[in-house]
Parts: structure tokens; C-alpha cells; sequence
């Protein structure tokens, strides 16, 4: 099969297309033909070494987190799905790899596509709507009534929380250019911020919970509009010690974390909130869940543009622009 390999840690390195043996796959997997790819901010961080600390790759590897595509075979210990089966995943930490034409992943982390979308769209939800699954419903609560800001509104996270968000009865604000104002309140947004002429900290306060995707600054910004009890969930870092011990991390990571994660907690501490760094895991139930909601209309995909395979450097460059509204997407078979 085709892939791209990333050779080694660097920012920016380049991905190289390399004949690949086909997985094989044990009792509990499945092996699928990846028929669309999409591009996550996540890879980009992967390929530079962002995470070398506490993700197991070791280069040449291949990158990649989202697919769509058929069921060719599957392990002898499976029994939820077979062969033609049109699914669709965020493969686990460690099994990663979706910049190509196969792949072999844990039948626990895939799940039946949504049937109302291609594969292109389908491709483009597992990531940002496991993490936005996992940021409002399973650590924020979000109940209907409340209020949460949800920063990037247009990004591949933005666009799927919003509109979950919505869906769970709250009231949503969130930051955009203006050129994308339009597309946020489509999908849901009350409150839409321009981040480039307004103060979410001066417009915003007694929020229930934000979802921070930016950089420090914002983080602590976010701080100020939360009322006291609230919940201030980072996708973009610091991480904190409960996510170095639901790794198993060693005392010495551990210890990393919780210095680099300190000032934050702090912060949060006095303010009377709570700080949660969220790192998104594989969770086929959860895409079962999220699939009756897009196929009872409550939440779209939202695609940018979509690259033929061989352009799959070229979509993680325009990703890595910060232009993308909503998700990029690759067409692999």
C-alpha cells in the first residue's frame, strides 16, 4: 500500500509517499480501506515532536487521525463489524496512521459512519468530534441553560462544538474573524467575538465553561469570564498531572507536568474554577453517539476543501496557514 512516512522529528519536515506492507491485524482488530483522510493542527504537532514525551513514535512512522472507509477484514474476536461495512474512526495513540491506503485499528475505536454523509465528510468529524464530545459532555456537564465560550470558532473544533453546544441547550459565544461571523451564527454561535477588533475578557463574564484551543495568553485571559465553579478545559496545553497519571506516566513526567501545568492551576485555584487539560481518545461508542445526531440533523460537517492523496503535504501546509474554515479533507482511494 501507499503512505506517508514521516522520517524524522522537524518542524515542518517533509512527508514522503513510500510503499508500505499491508497491516495485519490481530483478534481484536479490523482492517479498512481508508477511502478519505482529513488534516488535524494534532499532526503537524506529532510530525515537529510536541509530544515525544508521552507519545510512543519513533520515526520512520506514518502520521495521520481520521478516516473513512469500508471494512476488509476483521480479527477473529469481532463481531460488530464486517467486511463492506462503511465506518469511520480516530484510531488510538500508538496506532495512528491514516495517511494511507490501509490501515489495522481496534474495533473498539471505529464505529458505522454516519449514513447522510460521503466518506469526505465523515472523514472530517472524528477527532474534533471526539474532542468536543469529551470537552462538553463527558468533563464540562453542559447542561441546557448554561453558557460556554468555545475560542476559533471556524476551526475544525469550533465548527463541531458550536453546533454540539447548541444542541445541548447552551448559550454559546465564540471568536472569529469577521470574515467567518456568518458561518459561526449558522451553525449556532449567540455571541460571536472579532478577535481582531474586540476583548473577549471585556465582553464576556459568569461563564459556566470555556474550551481553550489558543496560546497561553488566551488561557489565562479565559480565567476572567468564567463565574466561580467553573470549568476551563485546554485542548492546546498546559497538561496537568491528572492527565500524566491517566497515562501512567513515570514520577519524573509527572513532575514535568505538573511544573508546566502549576501557574495555570494556580490561577484557577484563586479564581474558585477548575483547569482540565483534554487530550482527545479514541472512542468508537461515542462516534456511534455522535452519528444519530448528524444523521438526525442536529450537526453538519463543515469542509473547507478537499486535497487528492498525493497532495497530502500540501493540505498540512494550509492547515498549518490557520485559513481553513472548518476541516481539511484527503481523498485517498
Amino acid at each position: 500500500m501507499k503512505a506517508f512516512v514521516v522520517d524524522t522529528y522537524k518542524k515542518h519536515g517533509p512527508l514522503r509517499l513510500a510503499d508500505m506492507p499491508d497491516p495485519e491485524i490481530g483478534p481484536e482488530d479490523v482492517l479498512v480501506q481508508i477511502h478519505a483522510t482529513a488534516i488535524n493542527l494534532l499532526d503537524s504537532k506529532v510530525r515537529d515532536g510536541e509530544f515525544k514525551l508521552f507519545l510512543p513514535y519513533r520515526p520512520p512512522f506514518l502520521l495521520g487521525h481520521d478516516l473513512a472507509g469500508t471494512v476488509l477484514r476483521t480479527g477473529a474476536n469481532v463481531r460488530q463489524f464486517k467486511p463492506g461495512d462503511e465506518v469511520y474512526a480516530r484510531p488510538r495513540d500508538g496506532r495512528i496512521g491514516t495517511f494511507a491506503e490501509k490501515i489495522a485499528l481496534n474495533a473498539s475505536d471505529l464505529a458505522l459512519k454516519p449514513a447522510s454523509l460521503s466518506m469526505e465528510q465523515a472523514a472530517s468529524i472524528p477527532l474534533v468530534g471526539l474532542t468536543a464530545w469529551q470537552a462538553l459532555v463527558e468533563l464540562g456537564k453542559l447542561k441546557p441553560g448554561q453558557k460556554v465560550f468555545i475560542q476559533a470558532g471556524s476551526g475544525g473544533v469550533g465548527t463541531f462544538a458550536i453546533q454540539l453546544a447548541k444542541h445541548l441547550g447552551a448559550t454559546v459565544a465564540t471568536t472569529t474573524g469577521a470574515a467567518n461571523a456568518e458561518l459561526v451564527r449558522s451553525l449556532g454561535a449567540d455571541v460571536v467575538i472579532d478577535y481582531k477588533t474586540q476583548d473577549f475578557e471585556q465582553l464576556l463574564s459568569e461563564y459556566d465553561l470555556v474550551l481553550n484551543s489558543q496560546d497561553a495568553q488566551t488561557l489565562a485571559k479565559s480565567l476572567n469570564v468564567l463565574k466561580p465553579g467553573g470549568k476551563l478545559i485546554s485542548i492546546s496545553g498546559p497538561p496537568d498531572v491528572r492527565f500524566a497519571k491517566s497515562l501512567g506516566l513515570n514520577p519524573l513526567l509527572r513532575f514535568v507536568m505538573r511544573m508546566l501545568s502549576r501557574g495555570i492551576v494556580k490561577k484557577a485555584k484563586r479564581r474558585g474554577v477548575d483547569y482540565t487539560f483534554l487530550f482527545m481518545r479514541a472512542d468508537g461508542q461515542q462516534l456511534t453517539e455522535i452519528a444519530k445526531l448528524i444523521d438526525a440533523g442536529a450537526i453538519r460537517a463543515v469542509v473547507d476543501k478537499a486535497f487528492p492523496f498525493a497532495q497530502t503535504a500540501d493540505a498540512l501546509a494550509y492547515v498549518e496557514t490557520g485559513r481553513a474554515k472548518g476541516k481539511v479533507v484527503v481523498q485517498v482511494a
